[in-house]
């Protein structure tokens, strides 16, 4: 079944019939899952700013199929509790910058630097508290990440496998934006930055097979990749727009990952509510995506 257009945006065409069943009480919105996604900066060599990492999500997956985003996926419950060998910013800093509890900050944490790992080869871990990796290639170190892929192997043992330390410091909590409740698959995710460390390269899709949810990966000016979605030949979805759109104020990767700390983080959900006969989704602060629906 094709998507609904509006406002020259294509929409599932289960939204409306969803939407007005969450208004008229028939429809119970699921819980949303905690989830971590990282833009992935660094400077362009010809001095025009920086650039984001961004995937194109395979057509096969359930969720934003054939969509642009960057690296991220939920977090894995055995995260929140057990030891993590960690640098940074410490569990009760990470959860009052990101409102939640510690066990479930660390999770988070955790889960922006695996998916780094996993979908773009860039890990943010080093042997020592102010080190990074700097070559995560080779055939040993796709074992690990397919191992992390398939949940053979936690996040917790991958460091200690490698005697490796989690660097929190190298994050810079961004935004939150949760899916809406009329959605059947929701996410409460929180987007970081992060720049590419020194001597590191991502991988391209091809480097892990068909195990990964992209079959793209690109490094692309925010500026350009926001340009593309307006002109309809980069599909998004609202919060990877909204980003972008935000990430073209700074000049370089290290003044974005300055402005983090300065970010609202305040949670964007979208509002949705029927008028006339008419669905109207409105997300706040961000009237660009207001949508209407027949």
């Amino acid at each position: 079944m094709a998507n609904a257009e509006s406002n020259g945006r294509s929409y599932p065409p289960e939204w409306p019939e969803r939407i007005r069943a969450l208004a008229a009480g028939e429809l119970t919105p699921v819980p949303a899952k905690r989830a971590a996604t990282v833009m992935l900066l660094r400077d362009a060599r010809d001095g025009s700013g920086p650039e984001v990492h961004m995937l194109r999500r395979r057509a096969s997956m359930a969720f934003a199929s054939g969509a642009y985003a960057y690296p991220g996926g939920g977090v894995d419950p055995r995260d929140d509790e057990i030891h993590v060998r960690w640098a940074g910013p410490g569990r009760a800093e990470w959860a009052e910058r990101l409102g939640v509890d510690e066990s479930t900050a660390q999770a988070v944490v955790c889960a922006a630097v695996r998916e780094t790992y996993e979908e773009a080869g860039v890990l943010l871990a080093g042997p020592e508290p102010d080190t990074v990796v700097a070559d995560t290639t080779g055939a040993d170190w796709e074992a690990d990440r397919a191992a992390l892929v398939a949940h053979e192997l936690s996040f917790a043992e991958f460091l200690d496998r490698r005697g490796l330390v989690l660097r929190s410091d190298l994050l810079g909590a961004w935004t939150r934006w949760i899916t809406p409740e009329f959605e059947p698959r929701r996410y409460d995710t929180f987007f970081f930055v992060a720049a590419l460390p020194a001597g590191q390269r991502t991988l391209v899709h091809g480097d892990a097979g068909e195990r990964t949810e992209a079959d793209l990966s690109v490094w692309i000016r925010p500026e350009d990749a926001a340009a593309g979605y307006d002109k309809g030949e980069m599909a998004m979805l609202p919060p990877t727009v909204a980003t972008l759109r935000t990430l073209c104020d700074h000049a370089t990767a290290a003044k974005a990952l300055s402005a983090a700390a300065h970010r609202d983080l305040t949670p964007v959900l979208v509002e949705a509510r029927v008028e006339n006969g008419t669905v109207v989704l409105t997300w706040p602060g961000h009237d660009e995506f207001t949508t209407h629906l027949s």
